[in-house]
């Protein structure tokens, strides 16, 4: 038997995510997800702190070498991350 109301999970979740205002907080959340994915467990284990605040993403490493090698790749990073939540969500890197 067949409702009419019915509706898929996904689509649910979307008009909740819309209706609350959680598209910002979801696509920093994938950012920060997929900091680790990318550049993988060296890197990751390096890491101290990751953050966002007003579209630029903070990271805090242990090793200055990995921060030096870092720099040099952030206009890559930058456009990888953003892919990777779907929008441009950081418009800048600060590596500490």
């Amino acid at each position: 038997m067949r409702r009419n109301n019915e509706h898929r999970i996904a689509s649910l979740l979307d008009q909740f995510i819309k209706e609350n205002n959680l598209e910002q907080g979801l696509a920093e959340y994938r950012v920060k997800k997929s900091w680790s994915e990318l550049l993988g467990r060296n890197v990751s284990m390096a890491t101290r702190s990751i953050y966002i605040k007003d579209r630029k993403l903070f990271v805090k490493l242990h090793s200055s070498v990995i921060r030096n090698e870092l720099s040099l790749l952030k206009e890559d990073l930058m456009k990888k991350l953003n892919e990777s939540a779907g929008s441009e969500v950081i418009t800048d890197i600060i590596l500490r």
